[in-house]
């Protein structure tokens, strides 16, 4: 039995098929090599860091054609808020998650009485609902402010 010659450094076939696919156009056919000085670098370095997929080669292809440039970036002052938001979720979900078994308990029984003791545990839920509630409207209303005040700074 023999390998196939993917494995000696040879292309296998879905390397060509991959290629066959694209117009004769697009494909890149031609290696361009250029020298720029450390500013040039700098920026384009500055540009790649606000997109991690991209890569250097394509980050060039993109200019050539006119493209645009995505460039993401990040408030770190918001990482705080962010795990707040996130814990605050999670509890709200685990909530969620105890009503719907109260509930389906107090579906189960016919009997009265456990109805009434379903009924008043999945009123003590829902009672923790609240305060999560006003905490997250004091964490929006916040994060409110901040970008109003974001945005009427850029319009002076």
């Amino acid at each position: 039995m023999g390998f196939s010659g993917a494995f000696y450094g040879q292309k296998s076939a879905w390397f060509y098929m991959a290629n066959r696919k694209k117009k004769r156009e697009e494909r890149l056919t031609h290696l361009v090599i250029t020298r720029i000085n450390d500013t040039k670098y700098k920026e384009l370095q500055k540009l790649l860091e606000g997109d991690p997929n991209n890569d250097m080669a394509q980050l060039l292809r993109d200019i050539l054609y006119n493209k645009p440039i995505r460039v993401f970036t990040r408030d770190r002052t918001l990482d705080n808020t962010m795990e707040e938001l996130a814990k605050i979720r999670s509890e709200l979900r685990a909530i969620g998650v105890n009503i719907n078994q109260i509930t389906r308990h107090f579906n189960t029984y016919p009997e009265e009485y456990r109805k009434q003791f379903y009924a008043k545990v999945a009123f003590r839920e829902h009672q923790a609902v609240q305060p999560k509630i006003e905490e997250l409207l004091d964490i929006i209303s916040k994060l409110a402010k901040r970008w109003l005040q974001g945005s009427d700074k850029g319009g002076q």
